[in-house]
Protein backbone atom coordinates (compact mmCIF):
# COMPACT_ATOMS: atom_id res chain seq x y z
CA UNK A 1 0.00 0.00 0.00
CA UNK A 2 0.98 3.62 -1.18
CA UNK A 3 2.13 6.22 1.70
CA UNK A 4 -0.38 8.19 2.59
CA UNK A 5 1.25 10.98 5.18
CA UNK A 6 4.81 11.55 5.93
CA UNK A 7 6.89 9.36 8.01
CA UNK A 8 6.06 10.34 11.55
CA UNK A 9 4.75 7.57 14.34
CA UNK A 10 0.95 9.19 13.98
CA UNK A 11 1.47 8.85 10.26
CA UNK A 12 2.45 5.72 10.22
CA UNK A 13 -0.25 4.48 12.75
CA UNK A 14 -2.75 5.98 10.17
CA UNK A 15 -1.28 4.44 7.40
CA UNK A 16 -1.07 0.98 8.75
CA UNK A 17 -4.52 1.43 10.01
CA UNK A 18 -5.66 2.00 6.20
CA UNK A 19 -4.50 -0.43 4.69
CA UNK A 20 -5.88 -2.66 7.55
CA UNK A 21 -9.32 -1.32 6.68
CA UNK A 22 -8.55 -1.50 2.93
CA UNK A 23 -8.27 -5.39 3.90
CA UNK A 24 -11.10 -5.92 5.51
CA UNK A 25 -12.75 -4.28 2.50
CA UNK A 26 -10.86 -6.22 -0.27
CA UNK A 27 -11.98 -9.80 1.37
CA UNK A 28 -15.45 -8.60 1.56
CA UNK A 29 -15.12 -7.70 -1.99
CA UNK A 30 -13.59 -10.89 -2.68
CA UNK A 31 -16.05 -12.70 -0.43
CA UNK A 32 -19.23 -11.28 -2.28
CA UNK A 33 -18.07 -11.56 -5.79
CA UNK A 34 -18.12 -15.50 -5.12
CA UNK A 35 -14.30 -16.01 -4.85
CA UNK A 36 -14.97 -18.35 -2.08
CA UNK A 37 -15.69 -20.77 -4.51
CA UNK A 38 -13.25 -22.67 -5.66
CA UNK A 39 -15.58 -24.09 -8.21
CA UNK A 40 -16.09 -20.34 -9.56
CA UNK A 41 -12.46 -19.70 -9.41
CA UNK A 42 -11.42 -22.80 -11.55
CA UNK A 43 -14.31 -21.86 -14.08
CA UNK A 44 -11.48 -18.99 -15.09
CA UNK A 45 -9.38 -22.19 -16.38
CA UNK A 46 -12.47 -23.95 -18.52
CA UNK A 47 -14.39 -21.74 -19.77
CA UNK A 48 -17.34 -21.33 -17.61
CA UNK A 49 -16.88 -18.86 -15.12
CA UNK A 50 -14.81 -15.87 -15.97
CA UNK A 51 -15.77 -13.37 -13.52
CA UNK A 52 -12.01 -13.80 -11.78
CA UNK A 53 -10.75 -12.31 -14.55
CA UNK A 54 -13.19 -10.09 -14.94
CA UNK A 55 -13.06 -8.72 -11.66
CA UNK A 56 -9.08 -8.14 -11.54
CA UNK A 57 -8.88 -6.60 -14.97
CA UNK A 58 -11.23 -3.90 -13.44
CA UNK A 59 -9.29 -3.60 -10.37
CA UNK A 60 -6.64 -3.65 -12.64
CA UNK A 61 -8.12 -0.13 -14.39
CA UNK A 62 -9.39 1.07 -11.86
CA UNK A 63 -6.38 1.21 -9.95
CA UNK A 64 -4.26 2.48 -13.15
CA UNK A 65 -6.49 5.21 -13.76
CA UNK A 66 -6.95 6.41 -10.54
CA UNK A 67 -3.65 6.49 -9.42
CA UNK A 68 -2.86 7.88 -12.03
CA UNK A 69 -5.65 11.00 -11.70
CA UNK A 70 -4.20 11.03 -8.07
CA UNK A 71 -0.87 11.71 -9.37
CA UNK A 72 -1.46 14.20 -11.87
CA UNK A 73 -3.48 15.88 -9.03
CA UNK A 74 -0.16 16.03 -6.48
CA UNK A 75 -1.94 13.81 -4.22
CA UNK A 76 -0.08 10.88 -4.53
CA UNK A 77 3.62 10.63 -4.91
CA UNK A 78 4.46 7.56 -7.05
CA UNK A 79 7.83 7.58 -6.02
CA UNK A 80 6.50 6.36 -2.54
CA UNK A 81 4.93 3.68 -3.81
CA UNK A 82 6.60 0.35 -3.60
CA UNK A 83 7.58 -1.58 -7.10
CA UNK A 84 8.78 -5.05 -7.09
CA UNK A 85 11.45 -6.33 -7.89
CA UNK A 86 12.00 -8.53 -10.86
CA UNK A 87 14.08 -11.81 -10.98
CA UNK A 88 13.27 -13.53 -14.62
CA UNK A 89 13.94 -17.01 -13.80
CA UNK A 90 12.33 -16.96 -10.60
CA UNK A 91 9.22 -14.88 -11.29
CA UNK A 92 8.69 -17.50 -14.49
CA UNK A 93 8.74 -20.51 -12.26
CA UNK A 94 6.83 -18.84 -9.91
CA UNK A 95 4.22 -17.95 -11.41
CA UNK A 96 4.40 -21.94 -12.93
CA UNK A 97 4.11 -23.11 -9.29
CA UNK A 98 1.41 -20.88 -8.73
CA UNK A 99 -0.66 -21.52 -11.69
CA UNK A 100 -0.60 -25.45 -10.68
CA UNK A 101 -1.12 -24.68 -7.40
CA UNK A 102 -4.23 -22.69 -8.35
CA UNK A 103 -5.65 -25.33 -11.04
CA UNK A 104 -5.25 -27.78 -8.28
CA UNK A 105 -6.06 -26.36 -5.54
CA UNK A 106 -8.72 -24.14 -6.56
CA UNK A 107 -7.41 -21.02 -5.07
CA UNK A 108 -4.91 -18.23 -4.69
CA UNK A 109 -3.86 -17.08 -1.28
CA UNK A 110 -6.16 -14.29 -1.28
CA UNK A 111 -9.28 -15.93 -2.08
CA UNK A 112 -7.91 -18.80 0.17
CA UNK A 113 -7.93 -17.24 3.22
CA UNK A 114 -11.21 -15.32 2.18
CA UNK A 115 -12.93 -18.83 1.70
CA UNK A 116 -11.34 -19.96 5.15
CA UNK A 117 -13.05 -17.34 6.84
CA UNK A 118 -16.02 -18.51 6.18
CA UNK A 119 -15.39 -21.88 7.35
CA UNK A 120 -14.35 -23.88 3.95
CA UNK A 121 -12.97 -26.78 4.59
CA UNK A 122 -11.39 -27.06 1.48
CA UNK A 123 -10.16 -23.67 1.76
CA UNK A 124 -8.80 -24.66 5.51
CA UNK A 125 -6.62 -27.68 3.86
CA UNK A 126 -5.18 -25.21 0.76
CA UNK A 127 -3.88 -23.23 3.57
CA UNK A 128 -1.96 -26.01 5.15
CA UNK A 129 -0.31 -27.05 2.22
CA UNK A 130 0.81 -23.14 1.50
CA UNK A 131 2.24 -23.36 5.31
CA UNK A 132 4.09 -26.84 3.86
CA UNK A 133 5.23 -25.10 0.94
CA UNK A 134 6.32 -22.32 2.70
CA UNK A 135 8.12 -24.21 5.60
CA UNK A 136 9.87 -26.52 2.54
CA UNK A 137 10.91 -23.05 0.88
CA UNK A 138 12.69 -21.93 4.02
CA UNK A 139 14.34 -25.33 4.59
CA UNK A 140 15.63 -25.62 0.85
CA UNK A 141 16.75 -21.80 0.68
CA UNK A 142 20.49 -22.14 1.03
CA UNK A 143 20.37 -24.76 -1.85
CA UNK A 144 18.33 -22.23 -4.25
CA UNK A 145 19.37 -19.09 -2.94
CA UNK A 146 21.91 -18.45 -5.64
CA UNK A 147 18.87 -19.02 -8.49
CA UNK A 148 16.21 -16.74 -6.08
CA UNK A 149 18.98 -14.02 -7.06
CA UNK A 150 19.61 -14.93 -10.66
CA UNK A 151 18.17 -12.74 -13.53
CA UNK A 152 18.07 -9.40 -11.73
CA UNK A 153 16.51 -6.75 -12.98
CA UNK A 154 15.46 -4.20 -10.46
CA UNK A 155 11.80 -2.70 -9.80
CA UNK A 156 11.24 -1.82 -13.56
CA UNK A 157 7.98 -1.00 -14.49
CA UNK A 158 6.09 -3.40 -17.86
CA UNK A 159 5.57 0.71 -19.15
CA UNK A 160 9.47 1.37 -19.29
CA UNK A 161 10.35 -2.20 -20.31
CA UNK A 162 8.14 -1.73 -23.55
CA UNK A 163 9.46 2.05 -23.76
CA UNK A 164 6.12 3.62 -23.90
CA UNK A 165 4.28 6.61 -21.32
CA UNK A 166 2.15 4.92 -18.40
CA UNK A 167 -0.78 7.05 -19.96
CA UNK A 168 -0.44 4.86 -23.47
CA UNK A 169 -0.24 1.92 -21.04
CA UNK A 170 -3.30 2.15 -19.09
CA UNK A 171 -4.59 3.45 -22.40
CA UNK A 172 -3.32 -0.08 -23.75
CA UNK A 173 -4.36 -2.38 -21.06
CA UNK A 174 -7.83 -0.95 -21.22
CA UNK A 175 -8.22 -1.67 -24.72
CA UNK A 176 -6.76 -4.94 -24.33
CA UNK A 177 -9.52 -5.92 -21.42
CA UNK A 178 -12.21 -4.91 -23.15
CA UNK A 179 -11.54 -7.52 -25.94
CA UNK A 180 -11.15 -9.79 -23.03
CA UNK A 181 -14.15 -9.12 -21.23
CA UNK A 182 -15.83 -9.84 -24.99
CA UNK A 183 -13.97 -12.69 -25.43
CA UNK A 184 -14.75 -14.22 -21.66
CA UNK A 185 -18.82 -13.59 -22.59
CA UNK A 186 -18.28 -15.52 -25.83
CA UNK A 187 -16.38 -18.30 -23.60
CA UNK A 188 -18.83 -18.80 -20.82
CA UNK A 189 -21.76 -18.98 -23.59
CA UNK A 190 -19.73 -21.70 -25.49
CA UNK A 191 -18.59 -23.19 -22.11
CA UNK A 192 -21.03 -22.66 -19.81
CA UNK A 193 -21.95 -25.54 -17.26
CA UNK A 194 -25.35 -24.64 -15.46
CA UNK A 195 -24.94 -27.61 -13.21
CA UNK A 196 -21.99 -26.30 -11.48
CA UNK A 197 -22.76 -22.16 -11.54
CA UNK A 198 -25.83 -23.21 -9.98
CA UNK A 199 -24.34 -24.20 -7.10
CA UNK A 200 -22.93 -20.88 -5.83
Amino acid sequence: MAPILAATETAQFINLLSAFLVGIGFGFALEQAGFSSSRKLTGMFYGYDATVLKVFFTAAIVAMIGSRILSSMGLLDMDLVFHNHYYIGPAITGGIIMGAGFIMGGFCPGTGISAAAIGKIDAFVFLLGGALGAFLFAETYPLIQDFLGSGYRGPVKLSASLGVSDTVFIFGVTVIAVGMFWLAEKAEKKFARPDITKEY
